[in-house]
């Protein structure tokens, strides 16, 4: 089962940085050059030169990115910009935002968790993950000796009985706070409450996890604790048993899921005509529009469906949008050509995108690496740009389809989910020694 652990957090003195907006920043991996640039400007101690520092022309086995990471980490600590919590907390962890044209709240809780290897116990992935990215994160995790960002899990809990715990322990204090460069609100409470830690403890116990976002994190905890393991330095209480993990109920009101669309480069030339032979009786097809400028009203056609089985291709060739939708012949091949996956798995659209779409009618010879992208205005400068034969816009997988094919022991294609928005780096720190 599940061990939730209060933990002695490091984190930024205000006093010494001022604002928290300064110093913190979105997770490595949706951090761009130009974003990046911005972050080291914005405050000499922003923690992007801890998750993600530049690489210089001149990085060698002794000087990097990673060394330069840990350098930084052990130096603020001893300047005082970052200093440790004087008990172990819970961090209550809220964000408010804009999406699908509402307001949301979404809220959680920051705490260690025990780790356990897929497969082992009740923490369960959803997504397949890339050896390079473990590489990078193993590097600074292994130099730093400490989770600088947290991985984002899901839990079963109807009546959100354990947030309202929380959400009782705060209803007086103040918050800290953090707007992050896209607007939205970041607002953080630690609780150190012995009885409400003991209570929350408790009423995790039987439930599973289920990782929404940060797959390569939690696989390099897995990693880095065997190793501390194959040193002899691992005893039952050592902190890299643990990882630092936010736990959000799957039923709370603020969980919001966003799409993510492919551009699809190396793609067959096609228009919209050769691309309906080539799908064949697998799926109806109708014309949709034509050029970037109807994409939006292509995608609100589609996310009206609210079908998985129903996506948007637009063709190169022609300029040609092409709606799909999958026919009673087509899930008869799905289920063919993707035996080896459960139910649940075959009726994702993105499942049927890459497995029946790309890799068994348009593109079975080709390797196909995707560019992953959330807005629809990402999609049109794609298009745009005529760097892409195809490009496509395809429904998210819901949080009720992660429950199911993690529980069924699977993993959903890369970038099925999209929980916006990212969690801040930066709250909170898990030293890991």
């Amino acid at each position: 089962m599940p061990e939730i652990q209060a933990f002695r957090a490091v984190r930024y003195d205000l006093g010494h940085v001022g604002s928290l907006s300064d110093v913190v920043a979105p997770p490595y991996d949706v951090i761009r050059p130009e974003l990046q640039e911005e972050l080291y400007k914005k405050h000499p101690c922003n923690v992007v030169r801890l998750i993600l520092n530049r690489i210089e022309k001149d990085d060698d086995e002794a000087s990097n990115r990673y060394t330069r990471a840990a350098r930084f980490l052990k130096s603020w600590r001893e300047e005082g910009v970052l200093f440790e919590e004087a008990d172990p907390a819970i961090y209550v962890y809220q964000q408010e935002f804009e999406a699908l044209g509402q307001t949301f709240v979404r809220r959680g809780f920051m705490s260690r968790v025990r780790v356990e290897p897929f497969g082992q116990g009740m923490i369960f992935p959803h997504e397949e993950t890339m050896k390079k990215a473990k590489i990078d994160r193993m590097m600074l995790t292994a130099v730093c000796k400490a989770n600088l960002s947290q991985i984002f899990g899901l839990y079963p809990d109807a009546q959100c009985d354990v947030q309202t715990k929380l959400d009782e322990a705060i209803a007086d204090k103040t918050p800290l706070v953090a707007i992050d460069h896209l607007g939205v609100t970041h607002r953080m409470w630690p609780v150190t409450d012995v009885a409400v830690i003991a209570a929350v403890t408790g009423m995790m116990g039987d439930k599973p996890i289920f990782i929404a976002d940060g797959h390569h994190r939690y696989e390099t905890a897995c990693e880095y604790r065997d190793q501390v393991y194959d040193s002899g330095f691992l005893s039952p209480d050592h902190p890299a048993n643990y990882v630092l993990m936010h736990c959000v109920a799957m039923d709370d009101p603020g969980l919001a899921v966003l799409p993510t669309h492919r551009l699809l480069p190396d793609m067959p030339d096609l228009d919209a005509q050769q691309l309906a032979d080539k799908l064949g009786d697998l799926f109806a097809t109708r014309a949709a529009g034509q050029g970037p400028a109807v994409a939006e009203e292509v995608w609100e056609d589609v996310e009206t469906t609210d079908r998985q089985d129903t996506m948007a291709l637009y063709t190169r060739q022609d300029d040609r949008w092409t709606i799909l939708q999958l026919t009673d012949a087509g899930r008869e091949k799905m289920d063919e050509v993707a035996v080896d996956h459960d139910p649940t798995w075959r009726q994702l659209g993105v499942g049927i995108l890459h497995r029946l779409v790309i890799e068994t009618l348009l593109a079975p010879e080709q390797t196909i690496k995707p560019k992953y992208v959330h807005l629809v205005e990402e999609v049109v400068e794609g298009i745009t740009s005529g760097d892409y034969p195809m490009a496509a816009l395809v429904m998210p997988a819901t949080v009720e389809h992660i429950r199911q094919v993690s529980m069924a022991g699977q993993r959903m294609p890369a970038k099925s989910t999209y929980f916006y928005p990212k969690l801040l780096s930066g709250l909170v720190i898990n030293p890991l020694e």
